[in-house]
């Protein structure tokens, strides 16, 4: 079986692909960042190839997509995305535009091509990345939250549809809290919560999504978060995330 995989680099894109090698698949690698890419395919040998690409545009998207289509990809895992601290009227808009681009429309676009493919073969597994912030709302980090929000509903959607239909192909979204990788660096924050080790949750999410498992969320403390914020009120519950994210100023 053969896997690609987006925000490779580093982080939970890398150790993903350490675990699928781990367990006999090839892996195609795709990141704009040609050095970390090129380290990690040297690690992991023949079973890697990779893709230096910045697949922030839907031009960019099909490109990819046109590239590999006839490798008969299993897996597509998109993983590629990034967040931002600080108040909606002060915030980058150039940098929340290039997040909602990767995060919202890289993710859209990548799982409509391959879906299709893997509908007509009747197989395939889809990982989306997405975040225990998809679950809520998120002052001082609204693009990010917004962001893995559709992720969420939208891989939720996609799911019902494929069991309606009764196909063989999987998709799974990938919920983490706070995971050990540059993300906090990118964003400009420090996590209140103690981060997970990458390769644990990306351990875990490889084998959930085997186990056709629809959304994935490591570590018990995020699972119990992630239920309480079925009980709370929507009100209350900014208030406090509110909260929690003025711990992460870093």
């Amino acid at each position: 079986m053969k896997a690609l995989i987006t925000g490779a680099s580093s982080g939970l894109g890398a150790d993903m692909a350490r675990v699928l090698v781990e367990e006999g698949y090839e892996v195609i690698l795709v990141a704009r960042r040609k050095t970390k890419l090129e380290k990690l395919a040297k690690e992991l040998g023949d079973k890697a190839s990779i893709i230096i690409m910045d697949i922030s545009s839907t031009y960019n998207c099909m490109q990819l997509y046109n590239k590999v289509k006839k490798e008969k990809i299993d897996i597509l895992i998109n993983n590629a995305g990034f967040g931002l601290f600080g108040e909606f009227s002060e915030t980058n808009i150039d940098k929340e535009l290039d997040m909602i681009d990767l995060n919202i429309k890289t993710v859209h676009t990548l799982t409509k091509l391959f879906l299709k493919d893997f509908k007509k073969r009747d197989k395939g597994y889809i990982l989306n990345v997405a975040s225990s912030a998809g679950f809520m709302p998120g002052p001082l980090m609204s693009t990010y939250y917004a962001s893995k929000s559709y992720v969420l509903h939208l891989t939720e959607a996609i799911n019902e549809e494929l069991k309606k239909e009764k196909s063989n192909v999987s998709i799974s979204v990938l919920c983490p809290g706070p995971v050990e990788t540059e993300f906090n660096r990118v964003a400009g924050v420090s996590f209140s919560l103690k981060p997970m080790e990458s390769m644990q949750v990306a351990r875990y999410a490889i084998k959930k999504m085997f186990a056709e498992k629809l959304i994935i969320i490591p570590g018990i403390k995020v699972k119990l978060g992630v239920f309480a914020t079925r009980l709370v009120p929507r009100k209350l519950l900014t208030k406090i995330v509110y909260k929690i994210q003025t711990k992460k100023l870093d």
